[in-house]
């Protein structure tokens, strides 16, 4: 693993739901969107990548980190949700760099892992 640790342009909360409470993760987004400059993702009534449940994403400046995310987990309405960061490397930032308010889940990361396994091959390649 690289020693070098990146700086996130940016971080992701996904919020997880489902069809019992669905009602509490409209109520969070509402707030979320008054009270922060952030990017509120689709709405996805299934599961969608690695995510093992129903989802939105609210995507966030690294500047809002220190407000929004202990916000978050204040004000989840025992929701669970995923934060982690965006540093151009998929699998790491959906394991190693995951954080969880609330319940943990097991993510699907078997398409990042092959993504890193391809870069991984292509860098072997070019050497």
């Amino acid at each position: 693993m690289d020693t070098k640790t990146p700086t996130p342009e940016g971080f992701h909360a996904h919020v997880y739901y489902d069809d019992a409470t669905k009602a509490d993760a409209e109520a969070l987004r509402a707030e979320i969107d008054a009270r922060y400059d952030v990017v509120l993702g689709r709405w996805h009534d299934k599961p969608v990548g690695p995510h093992p449940f129903w989802s939105y994403q609210v995507a966030f400046a690294p500047a809002l980190f220190g407000d929004i995310v202990p916000w978050l987990s204040m004000n989840r309405r025992d929701l669970t949700i995923l934060v982690h960061p965006e540093t151009g490397d998929d699998l790491i930032d959906h394991s190693d760099y995951a954080m969880w308010l609330g319940d943990s889940a097991t993510l699907d990361l078997k398409r990042f892992r092959e993504r890193a396994a391809e870069r991984a091959a292509k860098q072997v390649g070019q050497s």
